[in-house]
């Protein structure tokens, strides 16, 4: 059910507003400050210094004596000649990543977090208000419990009231983790919150002119303010955007209904793609990855050829955190990869191309991924739309968005990607990409129907999402200080 309309018209006013309860300056200022207060130390180690982690015999699997948090196992993926064999990610439990909001005189803040992880390019990132695995809110590393996790964990101890308006279980990187999902969930929150030092209330808005800067928001939140349903939610009531700069056309696509026709069929191409599927999966030791090995000094686990990612091992220290200093492994990437998303925009509206994929590690199968999803080091020959979105890429036509931003820091060191939103007219969408309506991976689509989508689990991936968190009809200041 969406919310009552004033709730909508908040959260539209909040998508508008540059300015909230503090100048948008001054939020750039604090995470500057955050910065600067926080002592952070990171040294690379050898495996037999990573303690508690260590590699068990019996499994071949990398992990704590507790078996809490996550492993790093092996794992082979085999279809007709197509072989894939790599380490991955193995962490079942599915944690936290919320929002709390709340309608000041009229606009709906979010109550974001200035988070350190152990992996971030530049230590302090724009996150949730909390991010917590289970492992981390249930305390097996022994910490503090996460500052606001009463307001989402709801156990009968008569926690704040608060209404919710998202809550979804999506998935994480197919490519790293192994069917890893987290729950994404907004709550509106009835009573006063207070905001602790390391929390600021920001408008949507704001947060969307925080993503223009490279590695500043991360890819929790981006993941959670994707899932906001704004097509089922409606539109704002008239004059709610007056004055605020509206791309109008973008604003009705975004609240625009979605027809029952074009989702079955964008469903059956994602059912056909999971019933078709005949690909076997294994989970193996370390060991029996032929290609693989341990550095000489063991501090990293790397393909004797090159590969996406390594895996490393580190200590880490890092102030204000529920533990101060721990060890764990992190998986390293060996440089950018690109993510790009093909906006058609035409009389009749607008459209996106998307792709039906399957990835190695992915929950159910397949998703929706965006039109070029390409990791650093790809040698597979680029199809013919992805030749297309490179040719683009080169020459620059049509790119509205081009900005660096990280993946999760806490179990990926210094892994940034480059994310590109590209707008073409009809014409030149049909020169460039006519040919795809005969492929059965690619598919045009309309807002609505990827966001009725999104409110079922696991239907678009996360690099999709993350492009789809980037999508703003609002003028910004295009800025570019130095924080």
């Amino acid at each position: 059910m969406a919310p009552d309309k004033q709730t909508v018209d908040a959260f539209w006013r909040s998508w508008a507003s540059d300015e909230g309860l503090e100048p948008f300056e001054a939020l750039l200022g604090w995470v500057r400050e955050r910065n600067e207060a926080t002592e952070v130390s990171i040294s690379r180690v050898g495996l037999a210094q990573c303690a508690p982690w260590r590699l068990d015999p019996a499994t071949g699997r990398i992990g704590n004596p507790a078996g809490s948090f996550f492993q790093v196992a092996g794992l082979e993926v085999a279809e007709g000649e197509r072989e894939l064999a790599q380490p991955v990610l193995l962490q079942g439990e599915i944690g936290y990543l919320g929002v709390v909001a709340k309608v000041f005189d009229g606009t709906a803040h979010l109550l974001m977090q200035a988070k350190i992880e152990p992996g971030n390019v530049n230590r302090v990132q724009v996150s949730p208000t909390i991010q917590a695995t289970r492992s981390n809110f249930l305390r097996l590393h022994g910490g503090g419990r996460p500052a606001y996790l009463e307001y989402f964990l709801r156990d009968g101890s008569g926690g704040p009231r608060t209404r919710t308006l998202v809550d979804q279980v999506q998935s994480e990187q197919s490519s790293r983790f192994l069917g890893k999902r987290n729950r994404n969930v907004v709550v509106l929150a009835e009573g006063e919150v207070e905001a602790l030092p390391t929390h600021r209330w920001m408008t949507l808005g704001q947060v969307k002119r925080l993503m223009r800067y490279p590695n500043l928001v991360n890819m929790d939140t981006r993941t959670v303010l994707s899932c906001i349903p704004w097509s089922l939610w409606g539109p704002p009531s008239a004059g709610v955007l007056e004055g605020g700069g509206a791309d109008r056309q973008l604003v009705d696509s975004l609240a625009g209904q979605p027809d029952a026709f074009k989702v079955a069929h964008v469903t059956e191409r994602l059912c056909n793609a999971k019933m078709f599927d005949f690909s076997t999966r294994r989970i193996v030791g370390l060991g029996e990855l032929a290609d693989w090995k341990f550095d000489d000094d063991a501090t990293a686990f790397r393909h004797r050829e090159g590969y996406p990612f390594s895996v490393g091992f580190f200590d880490i220290a890092i102030e204000g955190r529920e533990v101060a200093r721990w060890r764990q492994p992190l998986f390293e990437a060996q440089g950018m990869a690109t993510f790009a998303l093909v906006i058609n925009r035409s009389e009749e509206g607008v459209r996106y191309l998307v792709r039906v994929r399957r990835e190695p590690g992915c929950f159910d199968t397949a998703e929706l991924s965006p039109t070029l999803q390409r990791e650093a080091g790809c040698s597979d020959e680029p199809d013919s739309a992805e030749s297309a979105v490179l040719a683009l890429l080169e020459s620059g036509e049509g790119v509205v968005r081009d900005v660096v931003l990280s993946e999760e820091g806490g179990r990926f060191y210094c892994e940034e990607n480059r994310n590109v939103l590209i707008e073409l007219d009809a014409e030149r969408a049909e020169e460039f990409f006519g040919d795809v309506a005969r492929s059965k991976d690619y598919l045009w689509v309309d807002y609505p129907t990827l966001c009725l989508l999104n409110t079922s689990n696991n239907n678009l991936n996360i690099q999709l999402r993350n492009l789809l968190s980037l999508i703003d009809p609002f003028e910004r200041p295009e800025d570019r200080m130095l924080l």
